[in-house]
């Protein structure tokens, strides 16, 4: 038991009497959190009882405590705003930050990174509502006005950063993807880019430069923080991860690049999707596809419409995720490739065919989720076993809504092989959905396929949604 503050905890209580939330229904919640990290709790609401008479719980259950709040409020939470304090602190805090003005927001950017350690951290939890302070500013005001003195000069007697310094961090962020797509964002290699980022990348934001270059500088340091962000959802560190997007999507804004920002939104729209949140994603793709018209490339606005379809699919309106879809597609069947970012190459009609695969899952229509499946097969499994193995589960899960055992097993097994070696949390959630969908046959082959995943040892690291 944690030691006993001499005074009750008043910040909590005002906390849960305000917002309307049981003392039985914050245990439960913290006890599900808990579950979801691999902790065995069994809180009650005499346990909360003890909390708001001054108790404090060991890490992590003040972090848990504080997820369990946000989501009730809908704004992020600390544990030092519940009166609970923790041996680790709240290192993560300035990444929730959004600032206004400028040169608040590199400081934030600055003392974020500076605290990210090199190891891979422990599995955090997604935050509801965490994301919405920076989405509702970043709609209001997508650019920054940017004056020259918002770069350091040459005459300050800094080094000067030119495009040789571009040119690394175009490599980092391009190999970063290709470490996360062929090995899974839990993989050793990805340390080495949030290093990049904190030793290289931000370090460069106060030496001297152009505008233009200082533009491009803050635009290549947005997309390493979204690749960095994306692999910590995938490793399971989605609390982590928001935090990432977040800076990344400010670093877009600072750049005064709407493209960069809307392709920022749209993957924290995915990311809310897959955590869970689809009608707050809903919000944000459309946003990101309405900021990005008349800025952003077709591809990029194709991507938006996607992401869309896949909120709506997730909601379960056919109808608008069926448009949705439709008009991504049309936009990639009229992509200019010299026009496009490299780094949205993989958008493409695979890609959607892979998106629409889920979208009919999720929908419960197995038959189009099949047909769609048939277009999805372009992707090379060598380089992207993640993409290929988690297609391959999703239509195994659709086979088992269609009642076909033996194409249900035969893709899942397929799916277990192409994830084999892929270091992921998000590739154990799906194999142990297709598990969870294969145990309604009573056949010995769905067993065999159970001891086998369990063999492989491929966690599900957090709660299946």
């Amino acid at each position: 038991m944690g030691a006993r503050p001499k005074t009750p905890n008043q910040a909590l209580a005002t906390l849960l009497d305000a917002h309307g939330m049981s003392r039985k229904r914050l245990a439960f919640r913290v006890n599900q959190l808990a579950k979801a990290q691999g902790l065995s709790t069994a809180y009650k609401h005499s346990s909360v009882n003890r909390w708001l008479a001054g108790e404090q719980p060991k890490d992590p259950i003040p972090q848990l405590v504080a997820a369990a709040l946000s989501e009730r409020i809908g704004r992020p939470v600390t544990a030092e705003e519940i009166g609970m304090t923790t041996s680790r602190g709240d290192a993560g805090r300035p990444g929730w930050l959004f600032p206004r003005d400028r040169a608040d927001a590199l400081d934030g950017m600055r003392a974020h990174w500076s605290e990210q350690p090199l190891e891979q951290p422990r599995t955090d939890t997604f935050t509801r509502g965490g994301y919405t302070h920076a989405v509702t500013r970043w709609l209001a005001v997508p650019t920054d006005p940017i004056e020259p003195a918002d770069h350091p000069t040459a005459a300050e007697g800094r080094r000067r950063v030119g495009q040789h310094d571009l040119a690394e961090l175009r490599e980092a962020a391009d190999q970063a993807r290709a470490w996360d797509a062929q090995f899974g964002g839990g993989d050793w290699r990805l340390s080495s880019v949030t290093q990049c980022l904190r030793d290289r990348a931000i370090p460069l934001l106060t030496s001297s430069h152009t505008d233009t270059v200082g533009q491009q500088l803050l635009a290549i340091t947005a997309e390493l923080s979204r690749v960095v962000a994306w692999a910590a959802f995938d490793n399971g560190q989605s609390g982590t991860a928001q935090q990432h997007f977040i800076q990344a999507l400010r670093l877009a804004r600072a750049a005064g690049d709407v493209e960069a920002g809307a392709y920022v939104l749209t993957t924290m729209a995915l990311h809310s999707i897959l955590e869970g949140e689809p009608d707050q994603a809903l919000d944000m793709a459309q946003g990101a596809f309405h900021h990005g018209r008349g800025h952003a490339s077709r591809r990029v606005l194709a991507f938006a419409k996607l992401a869309e379809a896949r909120a709506y699919g997730r909601l379960g309106d056919a109808t608008s995720a069926a448009g949705a879809l439709s008009r991504a597609e049309r936009l990639l069947d009229t992509v200019h490739r010299t026009s496009d970012p490299p780094w949205m190459s993989y958008v493409t009609h695979s890609r959607l065919a892979a998106d629409a695969t889920e979208i009919f899952r999720d929908l419960r229509n197995p038959a189009a989720a099949l047909r769609w499946n048939k277009q999805a097969t372009d992707m090379a499994a060598d380089r992207n076993p993640r993409a290929v193995g988690l297609r391959l589960a999703i239509v195994a899960t659709a086979c088992c809504q269609a009642r076909d055992l033996d194409h249900a097993l035969d893709f899942g097994h397929q799916a277990l092989h192409a994830l084999d070696r892929v270091s992921s949390a998000r590739a154990g959630r799906a194999l142990h959905r297709v598990a969870s969908a294969l145990s309604a046959f009573d056949d010995p082959r769905v067993h065999d396929f159970t001891r086998l995943l369990h063999h492989q040892r491929i966690p599900a690291k957090a709660t299946l949604r």
